[in-house]
């Protein structure tokens, strides 16, 4: 008798699974954080979530020069996808996607069987655009940001091998390229000083295609970096876009070489490739093109917000603000499409603020015209910071220790 209620328990278990709609969030951008918190407090109805992430442990882009710069550890500035995804009630899996089948509805992956969907979205970032020659072989890139801190730690700790290192070039100059620079400087300087050791054996270079730093920040911001850069002894090349790349040198348009030891690449990044080969609709550059609601203009039953995402109504910058403010409205309309009601639009905001860390605890503010600085800047940076990190500590209670494993594809 209990053994027939044990299998009829479980045959009314299986019938209610294969009833709800599966829900797929592809990748832990800072858009699909924002979807499980929401989820937490208001789960989606008659749905299974999944999400699947190449990893568990989430860089918050916000943080990165932080980070760098030894101002933040690793777990401050990083999201634990795993018990934030239990807390959502939703499965977690860690593995890379390398296709989609539109006609099943499946996404494949580098080692698990694929999964299918009733509603999908994507939220995976963006790839390096390594196409300049020898750049795949001889730079770092600074995206995905996992694969950049784990260079940097190898570039940190050859610094003790006294003349390894000499000459340290960015190529890239919009915010993320000089916030990055500044603070690898300020974190060098900082490691030899605990070592009785100066860097003035050490060379900064940074690489602009163009004749401006920050072409996207107003030129108060831009005059601002000019000075700080100029004070902290970093050698700008203008018009000086890198054709090729070798060991231990790069190679400019205006025919020059440059020795360089070490190569941060920041340039724009590109999307996955099998987006555009698995039918999505994707821009010049590959990125899925999507409307005012985030859907993909070419499959209903699709989604994409955050770097991977290009708005076809309202185009705006790749940046983490945007991927964030993508978050609650994505939310909302992912539970209106498992319900299959009318969907709301999202309108980007035209103006954004922008605080640029100068490595040491300093920053500048940008926001359309304006601009300022000072210590107190950084303060308010790091306060904001912490405060999004908090939200989601608050509703897992939980941070993973440090080396403690992760969710493994299954």
């Amino acid at each position: 008798m209990v053994v027939r209620l044990v299998a009829v328990q479980e045959r009314i278990r299986r019938n209610s699974l294969a009833t709800l709609k599966q829900l797929v969030l592809l990748g832990g951008g800072h858009s699909h954080v924002i979807v499980l918190r929401r989820f937490v407090m208001e789960p989606p109805p008659a749905a299974q979530v999944t999400l699947v992430s190449r990893v568990m442990e989430t860089p918050y882009s916000g943080m990165l020069p932080g980070l760098i710069a030894g101002h933040y550890t690793k777990a401050e500035a990083h999201i634990d996808l795993e018990p934030l995804a239990h807390a959502a009630g939703a499965h977690a899996i860690c593995d890379e996607a390398v296709g989609l089948d539109l006609a099943k509805k499946q996404v494949l992956f580098r080692q698990r069987p694929p999964i299918g969907y009733d509603v999908l979205s994507i939220d995976i970032g963006s790839t390096p655009n390594l196409t300049v020659a020898g750049a795949a072989e001889h730079v770092v890139p600074v995206k995905p940001i996992d694969r950049l801190l784990e260079r940097w730690s190898a570039l940190i700790a050859r610094l003790p091998a006294g003349d390894a290192i000499t000459r340290v070039a960015v190529v890239g100059a919009g915010a993320g390229g000089v916030e990055l620079l500044l603070s690898v400087q300020y974190a060098v300087r900082v490691r030899l000083a605990a070592e009785g050791r100066d860097d003035a054996r050490l060379e900064y270079h940074l690489f602009l295609e163009g004749d401006r730093i920050l072409p996207t920040h107003n030129a108060s911001v831009r005059r601002r970096f000019e000075r700080i850069l100029r004070e902290r002894g970093i050698h700008v090349h203008r018009g000086s876009a890198v054709v090729s790349v070798g060991e231990g040198v790069l190679r400019t348009a205006d025919g020059r070489e440059h020795e360089i030891d070490e190569t941060l690449w920041t340039t724009q990044a590109a999307a996955a490739p099998w987006l555009a080969e698995s039918g999505l609709a994707v821009d010049a550059d590959g990125f899925v093109q999507v409307s005012r609601t985030l859907q993909s203009i070419s499959h209903a039953d699709i989604f994409a917000a955050g770097d991977i995402a290009a708005m076809v109504h309202d185009p705006r910058p790749k940046s983490g603000v945007f991927a964030v403010r993508q978050g609650p409205p994505l939310a909302r309309n992912l539970r209106r499409a498992l319900l299959g009601e009318p969907l709301e639009d999202y309108r980007p905001q035209r103006q954004f603020l922008s605080l640029i860390s100068t490595g040491d605890r300093y920053a500048v503010a940008s926001r359309g015209p304006i601009a300022f600085e000072g210590a107190w800047v950084w303060r308010w940076k790091d306060w904001i910071d912490r405060r999004f990190m908090r939200q989601f500590t608050a509703v897992t209670g939980h941070r993973r220790a440090p080396g403690q494993a992760s969710g493994s594809a299954s």
